[in-house]
């Protein structure tokens, strides 16, 4: 809609987690570096948490497009509470017959498959999106799956990826054990004000403009309503995006930035 206008190529904030776009802040390039080290090291447990929007899941993404061939990836995204059945889940996410076997002969098919991955000199890595919906008897099961190893050898790898709750999640005394096993951990805080700057000009520059576009008091505006939360960033972007527009507005400055607030807040589903 806005593209042409302000000399993009594709839309620069969708919500959608595209690797593409992946800005590295401080945090985020820590965190990355955190679970290439843990996946290179054979880590039984990588944790990452963060506020919802933080750009956990780009994250995550980015690493896929750049792990080894060497490496079998398994995700299970659909965690709730209620969830039956974990084990076969995670046979379905590496592509294992998993319909009509007992949980007895589900875990059997699961070691031989992780025994023959090691026999072919390839990591098992699973990772678990939404972590902090299982329950404590789900976790213990994924720590027992991490007790099949080969000498010293790990075979199965997890990266647990959540909201805050998972980190309040493994602090349980009961999951003590469970906590011990974690080698790799790293929370993933909102974008500090400094960055929000970075932020929006890098996407901006991914999607094909090299020029600022938002006024600096603009995106003082947008940094602190937004409170440095990617995914929000995006949202009031985009918006604003539109409305500057449809009023032909070559930048998008402050003004512009609160008249996007205002209405939201009065004429949107989820306004005061």
């Amino acid at each position: 809609m806005y593209e042409d206008f302000y000399g993009l190529k594709e839309k620069p904030f969708s919500i959608q987690p595209d690797p593409d776009f992946l800005f590295f802040s401080l945090r985020h390039s820590m965190a990355y570096a955190m679970l290439e080290y843990g996946i290179q090291n054979r880590a039984g447990f990588s944790v990452i948490c963060g506020e919802i929007g933080c750009g956990k899941t780009t994250l995550v993404r980015h690493l896929l497009n750049n792990l080894s061939d060497q490496l079998q990836v398994g995700i299970v995204y659909n965690t709730h509470k209620h969830i039956d059945d974990l084990l076969g889940w995670i046979m379905l996410a590496f592509g294992q017959p998993y319909e009509g076997k007992s949980n007895i002969a589900l875990f059997d098919a699961f070691q031989q498959f992780l025994i023959k991955s090691y026999a072919e000199d390839k990591k098992v890595v699973l990772i678990v999106d939404e972590a902090q919906n299982l329950t404590a008897d789900a976790l213990e099961s994924l720590r027992m799956l991490s007790n099949i190893n080969a000498d010293k050898d790990q075979l199965l790898q997890i990266i647990l990826v959540g909201q805050p709750q998972l980190r309040d999640l493994l602090r349980r005394p009961e999951l003590t054990q469970f906590f011990q096993r974690v080698s790799v951990d790293f929370f993933i805080p909102p974008l500090e004000d400094f960055e929000v700057e970075k932020y929006i000009n890098h996407r901006l520059l991914i999607a094909g403009r090299d020029t600022p576009l938002f006024t600096p008091v603009a995106i003082k505006q947008i940094a602190s309503t937004t409170r440095g939360i990617p995914r929000s960033i995006n949202i009031l972007c985009d918006t604003a995006l539109v409305y500057g527009f449809s009023t032909g507005a070559d930048k998008i400055d402050v003004g512009l930035i609160r008249e996007v607030i205002k209405d939201r807040n009065d004429f949107g589903v989820l306004g005061s």
